[in-house]
């Protein structure tokens, strides 16, 4: 067995395709085929379904590709730690994101960029919380902001950077002066808000729901920049927590407001693989977000695996 038969197997797996996985591989189709059958002989079993097409894997292939993904992350640390012995960290640091931390992830890429420049930082924005856990697990990702969830972090390390705190955004005067802020006078505005499937705008309508109100909102989208496009017609207002602001600077035209009764937040964190030993990549992570985040804002819990 080699590591390249492995890579094979994952390429397939990935873009369930033999053609487009050998152009990923840079390798004839031939070769990677080759390859694979070589991989089954030596472990004594099918992992490909094969057909006139790629059917998928098998229920061994699927066991082997677990390990062949951790053997390839393995290999990456290996190379990241010589190189850094050699002369500073290289490589790849690979963050998921959840769409209400797709601009406060900035906060954390930039330094780190910055701070380590012969990495190349590649960010996924607008992903599920469940699919940045996945693909941590499978060695796709270093890293993800996600909404907490404590039943499905089982073998990570989680850091709680912080809890989201709601501001209104309008337009200046189109809130009367006289009227008092509040949910009730939000609401009655022309919304543009997430999209009713992504997580925040969930946790929105479920805290707004038990104070006996709801929203109804005009526009809905899954981009923070559309968010504030809208509102910056002046035409439309939006509520969005207020961490999402400051990565983006100065926003003109824009009044924010701030909306306490009913609270309404969810705790962010950054989550991890728990490996040990901790690769160069996540401890350079780790310097970073204690560095970035005050420590009375960060706990670090780690949960037994399965």
């Amino acid at each position: 067995m080699i590591l390249r038969q492995l890579e094979y197997l994952v390429a397939l797996a990935n873009e369930r395709h033999f053609a487009r996985a050998a152009d990923e591989c840079m390798v004839s189709q031939p070769a990677l085929s080759e390859g694979i059958r070589k991989l089954e002989k030596e472990l004594g079993t099918p992992l490909v379904r094969r057909g006139h097409a790629f059917q998928g894997l098998t229920v061994e292939g699927e066991a082997v590709l677990k390990w062949a993904r951790k053997l390839l992350k393995d290999q990456e640390s290996l190379k990241q730690e010589i190189a850094a012995l050699q002369g500073g960290l290289t490589g790849t640091l690979r963050v998921g994101t959840v769409p209400a931390a797709s601009s406060t992830i900035a906060t954390l890429t930039d330094k780190f960029a910055r701070t380590h420049p012969e990495v190349n930082v590649n960010v996924q924005a607008s992903l599920r919380s469940v699919d940045i856990i996945r693909q941590i697990r499978n060695y796709e990702l270093d890293a993800g902001l996600i909404y907490a969830e404590p039943q499905d972090l089982a073998g990570l390390v989680v850091y709680r950077l912080y809890a989201e705190q709601h501001v209104l955004l309008t337009a200046p005067g189109m809130l009367q002066e006289d009227v008092p802020a509040s949910w009730d006078t939000a609401l009655a505005l022309p919304l543009c808000l997430l999209d009713s499937s992504l997580r925040g705008r969930k946790v929105l309508d479920q805290k707004l729901q038990e104070a006996g109100l709801r929203v109804s909102p005009r526009i809905e989208c899954d981009s923070i920049v559309t968010l504030l496009a809208h509102v910056s017609t002046g035409n439309w207002a939006s509520i969005v927590p207020r961490q999402w602001l400051p990565p983006l600077g100065e926003l003109p035209g824009i009044v924010l407001t701030q909306l306490d009764d009913p609270e309404v937040t969810s705790q962010i964190s950054l989550v991890m693989e728990d490996s040990k030993p901790l690769t160069l990549m996540s401890q350079a992570l780790t310097k970073i977000i204690l560095e970035t985040f005050p420590r009375s804002e960060i706990s670090l819990s780690r949960h037994d695996k399965h």
